[in-house]
C-alpha cells in the first residue's frame, strides 16, 4: 500500500475552523438550561411555517426547485426588486462565500472589520485570496476611515457587517455612504445584514436603499435569525444584475432545500407575527442592556440580538460561570463574550452571573 498522501491546496494550511456555539447541557441539579451561545431566535417557527414545512417534506423524493421561484417571487414583491437581482444561496454565509469565490483568488484582497464575523477569514484563505484585518474602533465598530484607506488595486471585496456580530455595533447612514463613496466602483462592497430586523436606530440605513444606485453594493439577508429559520439554512442576496448571475453560477446546485423555500415563503407571509416576535426581543435587549448597566458594565448599544461584553483575559472565566448557571454564552478567547437575547428566564440567568462577576472585578 501507497504511503503518499492526497495533494490538497496550500490555501487550507492552517485554516481557521469554525466553531459554532455549544449547546447547552443539563446542570448538575437537573434545572433547565439555555443556549445563548448561536444568536439564535428563542421561537418556534411562525405560524403556518411548520405546516408548510411538514407538506413539503412529502416530496422528499424529488429535487427541489432550483431556480426557487416561488421564493424569488416573493422576495421580489416584498423588497420591491427585480427577481434577476436575487440570488439563494444556504443561508447568508453560504452565499459570502460564494462572493468571495467569484471576486478573489491568489493575489487579491478582501478587506473586513476584525473582529467580526468568524466565517470571513476562513472563506477569504479558502479562496486562496488575503485577508486584510481592519481593527475595531474603541467603541466596537467598524473604523470607516481606516477600511477606506486599507483599500488597494489587490482589493476585490469588502465586507460590512451591518450590525456588526459579535459586538451589535451599527453604522449610520452618513459615515456609510461616505465609506462607498470612496470605494472604487470595481470593488465590490457587501452589507452584510443578517440582523437587519432587529435595527431599531432610525440612523442606520437599510442596505437595500443604498445597492440601488450602488452596481458595487450587494447585501445580504438571512431566514436563520429573527425568522427563526436556522435549520433549515436559506438566505438571499440582492445585487445588481452581474453580480446576482455570479452567484447562481457558483451557486451548490438544489442546494436550498424545498422545505426550505416553502418555509421561508411561509414566514414572508407572517409579517405581523414576525414584528411582535422581534418587537418583543428587542424589548428585552433593552432590559437587559439597562440591567448591565446599572451593575456597573460598559454595554455598547447593540442594534442586533444579541449583547457583547468585552472582558479580555477574564472572558473564559465569565463563559465557565454562565455555564455553571446553566446558560451557554459565546467566549472569543482573550477579548469577549456574546450573548444572545434568549427566553427572559435565560437572560435573567446571565444577568445575575454578571452581577456576581463584576463584584468580584
Amino acid at each position: 500500500m501507497s504511503e503518499q498522501q492526497p495533494r490538497l491546496r496550500k490555501a487550507l494550511d492552517g485554516i481557521p475552523t469554525y466553531r459554532p456555539g455549544r449547546p447547552a447541557a443539563a446542570t448538575a441539579d437537573g434545572t433547565p438550561a439555555y443556549k445563548l451561545s448561536s444568536n439564535e431566535n428563542p421561537y418556534p417557527p411562525l405560524p403556518g411555517v411548520l405546516e408548510q414545512a411538514l407538506t413539503a417534506t412529502g416530496a422528499l423524493n424529488r429535487y427541489p426547485d432550483m431556480g426557487c421561484t416561488a421564493m424569488l417571487e416573493e422576495l421580489a414583491a416584498r423588497f420591491d426588486v427585480p427577481m434577476e437581482h436575487l440570488a439563494t444561496g444556504t443561508g447568508s454565509v453560504g452565499i459570502a462565500q460564494q462572493l468571495v469565490q467569484s471576486t478573489a483568488g491568489p493575489g487579491d484582497e478582501v478587506v473586513y472589520a476584525w473582529r467580526s464575523f468568524e466565517a470571513y477569514p476562513i472563506i477569504t484563505q479558502i479562496s486562496g485570496a488575503d485577508s486584510v484585518q481592519v481593527p475595531l474602533t474603541k467603541d466596537e465598530g467598524h473604523d470607516l476611515e481606516a477600511m477606506a484607506e486599507a483599500v488597494t488595486g489587490r482589493t476585490r471585496l469588502v465586507f460590512v457587517c451591518n450590525p456588526n456580530n459579535p459586538t451589535g455595533a451599527a453604522l449610520r447612514r452618513a459615515e456609510l455612504e461616505r465609506f462607498l463613496d470612496r470605494v472604487p466602483g470595481e470593488v465590490l462592497v457587501v452589507l452584510d445584514e443578517a440582523y437587519r430586523e432587529f435595527v431599531r436606530d432610525p440612523e442606520v440605513p437599510d442596505g437595500l436603499e443604498l445597492y440601488r444606485d450602488r452596481p458595487n453594493v450587494c447585501v445580504l439577508r438571512t431566514f436563520s435569525k429573527a425568522y427563526g429559520l436556522a435549520g433549515l439554512r436559506v438566505g438571499f442576496a440582492v445585487a445588481h444584475p452581474p453580480v446576482a448571475a455570479a452567484l447562481r453560477k457558483t451557486a451548490v446546485p438544489f442546494g436550498v432545500s424545498q422545505v426550505a423555500q416553502d418555509a421561508a415563503v411561509a414566514s414572508l407571509r407572517a409579517e405581523a407575527a414576525l414584528l411582535e416576535r422581534v418587537g418583543a426581543l428587542v424589548e428585552e435587549r433593552a432590559r437587559v442592556r439597562e440591567a448591565l448597566l446599572a451593575q456597573g458594565w460598559t454595554v455598547v448599544p447593540s442594534q442586533a440580538n444579541f449583547f457583547w461584553l468585552r472582558l479580555g483575559d477574564r472572558t473564559a472565566d465569565f463563559a465557565a460561570a454562565c455555564e455553571e448557571a446553566g446558560v451557554v454564552v459565546r467566549p472569543f478567547a482573550g477579548e469577549g463574550v456574546r450573548v444572545t437575547i434568549g427566553e427572559p428566564e435565560a437572560n435573567d440567568l446571565v444577568l445575575r452571573v454578571a452581577e456576581k462577576f463584576r463584584e468580584q472585578l
